[in-house]
């Protein structure tokens, strides 16, 4: 007798043929798995970098500027001897934009509308001419970042940074007072703040802040 068909083997090769499949599908898993664990490092480093530049705003807008205006007359000289020379917060290595003539161009733009700057940096990369740079310390030499903060647009407003109220106060329409105090319109400040890990820059953030004063 003469066969037909022969099937011999068939078998062995639908187990290979599961074998493989089985062998994709966990190497689709494998890829998936290496994938996310990337995608949460990265999201990691990223949550570490914006909540540097979220600390670097603190000290920004509560500590450096207002000095500054408490300073107004004196310039930059106090807010580096409290803070660039360690004995404000633990050697933070400060450095101010000098800018341009005798003024630090972080008081020319503190003082002046943008568009009284001249040719002082208005880009908003935070990194590009900085007007405050700092280092913010971690635990060991990797967890330091460094802060750097850009005034990019000023609109001026009537703030008295003299500490001085040469202003009576009014009592209203009806009042007996014999001065009257104008509306108070504080100047606006549009801050870029890019907080960066000090060994490796590619770890960065950048907030965009409207300060007013």
């Amino acid at each position: 007798m003469k066969k037909l068909k022969n099937e011999e083997g068939v078998a062995l090769v639908t187990a290979l043929m599961f074998t493989l499949i089985c062998l994709g599908i966990v190497a689709a898993l494998m890829q998936m798995l290496l994938l996310q664990t990337k995608v949460s490092a990265v999201e990691k480093n990223y949550r570490n970098s914006l909540e540097a530049a979220y600390g670097g705003t603190e000290l920004v807008t509560r500590e450096f500027i207002p000095k500054l205006f408490t300073n107004y007359s004196t310039g930059i000289g106090p807010l580096l001897t409290a803070y660039g020379s360690g004995t404000g917060f633990s050697n933070l290595g400060l450095v101010v934009n000098q800018g341009l003539g005798n003024r630090g161009g972080l008081e020319i733009k503190l003082r002046n509308a943008t568009s009284d700057w001249g040719t002082l940096s208005k880009t908003l990369d935070a990194k590009d001419a900085p007007d405050l740079q700092f280092l913010l310390k971690g635990t060991g030499s990797n967890g330091n970042f460094r802060i750097y903060a850009k005034i990019v647009d000023t609109v001026p407003g009537n703030s008295d940074t003299t500490g001085v109220d040469y202003l009576d106060s009014g009592v209203g329409v009806a009042g007996v007072g014999s001065g009257i105090s104008p509306k108070h319109n504080p100047a606006l400040y549009s801050v870029e703040v890019r907080g960066e890990r000090a060994v490796n820059p590619k770890e960065k953030a950048q907030l965009s802040v409207l300060y007013a004063f």
